[in-house]
């Protein structure tokens, strides 16, 4: 078995009255691209600060890359690479200059520093870009550049905040294709992501929602612990007919999901019914078709059993 790259056990972070993280557990095998997925406010940037050594939690504790962050902050900051949400670099500065400047930053020597830009450089297809102010590049290219210098002291886990968002769909695969590599150089990636395509390509996912993780596995065995079946429901107007599903005994939850509606219904539920059901209330242009669990249909799952398990004990308590 894989000896654990990062280990946190019980964190939380308190912003006044707002709890950030709460109570957060979190394993990650050395090797291992893990995702960190959720909503905004899930907690993932004040998790991923954290486990960086750049905020103090107020309980908990955590592990990473074999020192404790709360006693030896410095040691894990010299063997971890965290690339933020928003471009950090030096504007001012050209390729070459920034990633000089992060490599002095680390200490890395003079002279050892130069073949990993190199071939940092010729796989991010930044070499031709090298003598280019940062401030000239592409979103992309500004986070591939970023990408660089985050790795140029060949650090043994990466931090990744978001780091597509915003970024143009070629230049989001040409990142992605990057990261897949690290782990057989030895690199162990969390990254946060908005993105379900990104998640599925992640060895884990940890599913986080109002500061805890509520499920970690690999994508494939989350959908496949899904238990309700999944009916891709189009029709029109979309508003009526999730109001009279969610009325519907046998249905389990109803999403939104661009041009259709993601239904979770029990295994007893009969989809001519649920049709009738429909009709009856209105609605036209009905399309109903069985469909394979979804991330997407995970996340709902975990987020709606929280929600119940919240308001089945504040209801114990009043």
């Amino acid at each position: 078995m894989s000896s654990l790259a990062v280990q946190a056990r019980g964190l939380s972070v308190k912003f006044g009255d707002v709890t950030a993280v709460a109570g957060l557990d979190l394993d990650v095998k050395e090797g291992e691209i893990v995702g960190l997925v959720g909503p905004d406010g899930a907690g993932k940037t004040t998790t991923m600060r954290v486990l960086c050594g750049i905020l103090v939690p107020d309980a908990g504790e955590a592990v990473v890359a074999g020192h404790d962050v709360l006693r030896e902050p410095d040691r894990v900051k010299a063997r971890i690479g965290y690339l933020p949400q928003r471009f950090a670099l030096h504007p001012d500065l050209t390729v070459n200059e920034n990633i000089a400047y992060l490599a002095d930053l680390y200490s890395v020597p003079a002279g050892t520093w130069q073949q990993r830009r190199d071939e940092l450089l010729e796989i991010t297809d930044l070499a031709r870009f090298a003598n280019r102010q940062a401030v000239q590049l592409s979103g992309g290219m500004q986070q591939k550049l970023a990408l660089i210098c985050t790795l140029i002291h060949r650090p043994e886990v990466v931090f990744l905040d978001e780091p597509t968002t915003g970024v143009d769909p070629v230049s989001r695969r040409d990142f992605w294709h990057i990261l897949y590599d690290l782990p057989r150089q030895g690199v162990t990636v969390v990254v946060t992501t908005p993105y379900m395509d990104e998640a599925a390509h992640c060895s884990r996912i940890a599913f986080m929602h109002q500061g805890r993780v509520l499920a970690q596995d690999s994508p494939a065995a989350l959908r496949a612990a899904i238990t309700a079946r999944i009916l891709e429901v189009r029709c029109r107007p979309q508003r009526t007919a999730r109001e009279a599903l969610k009325r519907y005994p046998t249905i389990e939850g109803v999403e939104v999901f661009g041009d259709r509606l993601r239904v979770a219904v029990s295994a007893e539920a009969d989809p001519a019914a649920i049709r009738r059901v429909l009709e009856e209330a209105g609605v036209t242009g009905l399309d109903i078709r069985e469909s394979a669990a979804s991330l997407e249909d995970v996340f709902v799952a975990l987020a709606v059993g929280q929600q119940s398990q919240e308001d089945d004990s504040r209801a114990g308590e009043e």
